[in-house]
């Protein structure tokens, strides 16, 4: 059977969770004992590291700078039909892919929960695009059960199409122990003394105007303490930076960007809590990563987090500031609370690999291309 991957996102080198997801899963995908073929459609030329030397793969690379979906990868599908094509990113190019069984992979519906914390243009292709892909392929993919859920009963997506398929953590990812990784880290970010953690984009719902509030409460918990928000400035990055100007914090929450993978590491390694207040997660890798790194994680309570945690991290409403401040304290403070959430963190986080994301995703695609 050949098998047709939008390789598209895999390319892209500021990655979100998106990115990482469908570089990971393709990796995966070809890296299992199958006698499938697969065709990789990319927009940019893969860089060698990303997928090993086989007769198995094919790479088409589709030279499309505008609605490359739409118009690239569409039409080569259509010239050239695979057996099933399978899409990481949950976009089917319009207005379809000749009868091509196809299967998607939809991440979160956070747009529907909170479309005031989305632009406009966004909210619109969003619906349009999530919408008619989910309508046209034969499976989707759900990576949470909170997702599917959405799915469901906000997307009208037949239940019998909807099948759930936990995302991985990278089986590499662990605690940094080397001091000279650490402070080229710490050197390159400009961060000095003990912090609390959070990566991700400043999208509205992250919730960080509320993490910056509840951290105001607890800085002088530790000597120093900083607030560390990394990942790329999103839209509401000058209402974070309000927050932080009328709590006189400038000195204490430090906004580096985007972090690259080998300082990221150890910027997880070396935090003292892992914060994620989002309002909406379909799928919360960061939660993950920081367990793999060996740090205590304190969470929100919404749509997929608790299902992804489980009893491995304290949880509170994201909309409960004191709670959530009360929940970084303990954190911070309770030494053997923070030594059984890092324990619990550790078997918690096993049970998310790629590998076993793979197969059950193999297993969704071969169910599409049989036709059952």
């Amino acid at each position: 059977m050949l098998i047709g991957i939008d390789a598209s996102r895999a390319t892209v080198s500021t990655r979100t969770g998106v990115e990482g997801y469908s570089v990971n899963i393709i990796q995966s995908l070809v890296a299992l004992d199958t006698p499938h073929r697969f065709r990789l459609y990319f927009r940019d030329e893969p860089g060698p590291d990303l997928l090993p030397h086989s007769d198995r793969i094919e790479t088409c690379l589709i030279r499309r700078p505008r609605i490359w979906t739409h118009t690239g990868l569409g039409f080569e599908v259509r010239r050239s039909k695979p057996d099933v094509l399978f899409v990481p990113s949950h976009v089917l190019p319009w207005p379809g892919v000749g009868g091509v069984p196809a299967v998607v992979t939809v991440h979160d519906l956070g747009y529907r929960h909170y479309p005031d914390k989305h632009p406009l243009p966004d909210r619109l292709y969003l619906n349009w695009s999530t919408a008619h892909s989910t309508r046209l392929a034969r499976r989707v993919i759900a990576v949470s059960h909170a997702t599917a859920h959405d799915l469901i009963a906000l997307g009208g997506v037949p239940r019998e199409k909807v099948r759930v398929v936990h995302s991985g953590v990278d089986r590499s990812l662990g605690p940094v122990a080397d001091e000279a990784a650490i402070n080229r880290m710490r050197r390159n970010l400009s961060i000095q003394g003990p912090y609390i953690l959070h990566v991700g984009s400043t999208r509205p719902r992250k919730n960080l105007p509320a993490l910056i509030s509840a951290f105001d409460r607890v800085k002088d918990t530790g000597s120093n303490l900083k607030l560390v928000l990394a990942g790329s400035k999103g839209w509401d990055y000058t209402r974070i930076k309000e927050r932080i100007e009328r709590l006189d914090l400038a000195e204490r929450v430090i906004l580096p960007g985007y972090v690259d993978d080998q300082d990221l590491i150890a910027l997880y390694s070396d935090a003292e809590v892992y914060a994620f207040p989002s309002l909406y997660e379909g799928f919360g890798f960061p939660a993950l990563e920081a367990m793999a790194c060996e740090v205590p994680v304190v969470c929100s309570n919404a749509s997929s987090l608790p299902e992804l945690v489980g009893d491995a991290a304290l949880t509170f409403a994201p909309t409960d500031i004191d709670t959530m401040a009360e929940s970084l304290r303990r954190a911070l403070t309770d030494n053997a609370l923070r030594a059984q959430l890092i324990e619990k963190g550790r078997a918690r986080v096993r049970q998310f690999t790629w590998d076993t994301c793979a197969r059950e995703t193999l297993a969704v695609i071969e169910e599409t291309a049989s036709g059952v």
